[in-house]
């Protein structure tokens, strides 16, 4: 296009060009290539060429030197990137703002459905309570959810003591606990063989029922232990449930199950737990860094843990 020509077609002075062309210009003039321009807009190739002549005319300047498999800036397009790679930056850098101000401030978690329903979520109200402004969002489940892409701040994992990633929670001990009903007529080990066995069926059903038992167990030299009965639950919470209704036994978990026995739905007549070399870790995302909210839901949990254990 001949500058004069281009001059021809300029819009009244001070009008500033439509938003889609600076971006086109701007991705070619980085790459002084109008095809790769076009890939990364995710235009075709013309339609690039189209949008800087119709810059160039609303300017009435030629941006590009054209040359055979060559592309190279003029000095008034030279003027007009650094203009608009700033202004461009300037519009990312506001928006990103905007956004973040107006966005609903949330804390992403995923753990166990145990640890939730009953370590997590009766203590909750004391975080969302410092919080108000925060949406905490909890995803309990047993399958072991990757954090950047399911999008998730902070994961409270259950792990073998070997294993676990991030700061530790607790390490956990297990112990047989009943209604206090049931308690009454447990004085020793082998009364259990009287009593129904409460436990959770896995998802692959290759655990034994007794899986969960067996630290205890091996302490107490009962491996050949059978109960009188089985109640099977797919929810450890439902299995707690049970045993709070005085329908058997089951292993208790603690300190996840700490408060129930505390407050006397639950005992523990055959004395102390044995350590099960498992834990709860605390593992927080890469995209919590930017995150404060998340931040401070991480080192709550932290203060409930060690104020628990203290108790």
């Amino acid at each position: 296009m001949h500058p004069e020509n281009a001059k021809a077609l300029g819009t009244l002075s001070g009008e500033l060009p439509p938003l889609e062309l600076m971006r086109s210009f701007e991705a070619a003039a980085r790459r002084l290539s109008f095809t790769l321009a076009a890939t990364e807009l995710h235009l075709t190739q013309s339609a690039v060429s189209r949008q800087i002549q119709q810059l160039e005319a609303s300017l009435g300047v030629l941006l590009f030197e054209r040359r055979h498999r060559a592309l190279s800036l003029t000095e008034a397009g030279g003027v007009m990137q650094r203009a608009v790679t700033d202004s461009l930056e300037r519009l990312r850098d506001a928006t990103a703002r905007v956004r973040a101000s107006s966005a609903p401030r949330q804390v992403a978690i995923t753990t166990t459905p145990g640890f939730a329903s009953l370590w997590l979520i009766p203590k909750l109200a004391r975080f969302t309570g410092t919080h108000p402004q925060v949406d905490v969002r909890v995803s309990a489940t047993l399958d072991v959810l990757d954090l950047e892409s399911s999008r998730i701040d902070i994961a409270v994992r259950f792990a073998p003591i070997s294993r676990g990633v991030g700061p530790a929670l607790f390490e956990e001990s297990v112990v047989p606990l009943c209604s206090p009903k049931l308690a009454a007529a447990l004085h020793a080990p082998s009364d259990l063989s009287d009593l129904t066995l409460l436990t959770v069926d896995y998802p692959d059903h290759s655990e034994a029922p007794t899986t969960d038992w067996e630290p205890w167990l091996r302490v107490m030299g009962l491996s050949d232990l059978r109960m009188k009965s089985t109640l099977r639950f797919t929810q450890y919470a439902d299995a707690v449930a049970a045993a709070v209704a005085g329908q058997g036994v089951v292993i208790g978990r603690m300190p996840l199950l700490r408060e129930l026995v505390k407050d006397g739905r639950l005992m523990a007549p055959l004395g102390e737990g044995a350590a099960s070399r498992r834990g709860y870790f605390v593992e927080v995302s890469k995209r919590a860094a930017s995150n404060r909210d998340a931040q401070d839901f991480a080192q709550w949990l932290r203060d409930e843990a060690d104020a628990a254990q203290r108790a």
